[in-house]
């Protein structure tokens, strides 16, 4: 397969990390970063001129997604992601799994809806299109987990497994538009589960733990499934460069193996973070009953205290 036309050469030397780390900006990711990082910085620092605070936790959660971004698309390890199936997990995995929990704690939405004005009355700006959308049927059916976890499979089973994956990889849009889907993917699946931004569906957190397990297992199989063939799955990758000096089908070995791993990763990231927002949630709800018991001086207590001395006078 020809990858001339990413501006690549077929002559890539034997992978090591230090050649994989090296910088090799896609323009349209580098850009994008770059613009991610340039908006939201400017968010912060709107917020923090009218004296209002903003969460460094969400700053260095953003920041860090943005970057994992720019690691698997910035350098070369997006070269040799076009010529070695594992590599290019890693890539997938990353920008899919790893990328969209990180964006989604730096709560993008949130921020964007603190920082923009509020158009006058009876306009509309962009903070007042941008909550129409998030309360619209689109968002509404696009974040359910009915629609989030089988496209999550989909994406899986449904790329590698057809012939659509070896039409993407045939040009350098294409690619694009692959990574561009994983990432989006990843964002839509994890928004409900556990996004800090607002949005239509927001279950209950056991429910969330649930929708979380639902999509990982077939992810698991995916893997299993690479790492058990007996031969080259992807025409893609059925033939490496021999300057790399690997085999396609120990590469596809190594790429279900990345596959398989990461199934279990991101669960435990997004099983730490929902059990901290549960309990920063309950820690919120006892602060407000106990300033509510303050105001009204605790009438729900004395209240019920009062029912138990009537059911005290009723035995005597």
């Amino acid at each position: 397969m020809d990858h001339s036309g990413h501006g690549m050469t077929m002559d890539l030397p034997p992978f090591t990390l230090g050649r994989a780390l090296e910088f090799s900006p896609d323009l349209f990711f580098l850009i994008g970063c770059l613009l991610g990082l340039v908006l939201y910085g400017a968010g912060v620092l709107r917020l923090r001129r009218r004296g209002d605070s903003w969460p460094v936790g969400r700053t260095v959660a953003f920041v860090l997604g943005v970057l994992t971004v720019a690691l698997v698309m910035c350098t070369k390890l997006n070269d040799y992601g076009m010529v070695m199936f594992s590599v290019h997990m890693v890539q997938h995995m990353i920008i899919s799994m790893v990328s969209p929990i990180l964006l989604l704690l730096g709560a993008p939405v949130t921020l964007t809806l603190r920082a923009l004005p509020v158009a006058g009355r009876g306009r509309k700006g962009p903070r007042e299109l941008l909550l129409a959308l998030l309360h619209s049927r689109y968002v509404r059916i696009v974040t359910h987990p009915a629609f989030t976890i089988p496209l999550f499979i989909a994406s899986l089973y449904g790329l590698y497994f057809t012939p659509l994956f070896d039409f993407l990889m045939e040009s350098k849009t294409g690619h694009i538009a692959m990574m561009i889907h994983f990432l989006a993917v990843g964002l839509v699946f994890f928004w409900p589960i556990m996004g800090v931004d607002p949005g239509p569906h927001r279950p209950g957190y056991v429910m969330r733990m649930l929708e979380l397990f639902a999509g990982m297992p077939f992810h698991a199989f995916f893997g299993i499934a690479l790492m058990m063939a007996s031969e080259p799955m992807v025409d893609a990758y059925r033939d490496p460069p021999a300057s790399l000096g690997i085999e396609a089908l120990t590469d596809q070995n190594a790429a279900g193996g990345i596959a398989w791993a990461f199934s279990e990763i991101p669960s435990v990231l997004v099983l730490i973070a929902l059990v901290f927002q549960w309990y920063r949630s309950e820690q919120r709800q006892a602060k407000r009953s106990d300033r509510a018991a303050d105001r009204d001086g605790d009438k729900e207590l004395a209240a019920y205290n009062a029912y138990l001395a009537s059911l005290q006078a009723r035995g005597q």
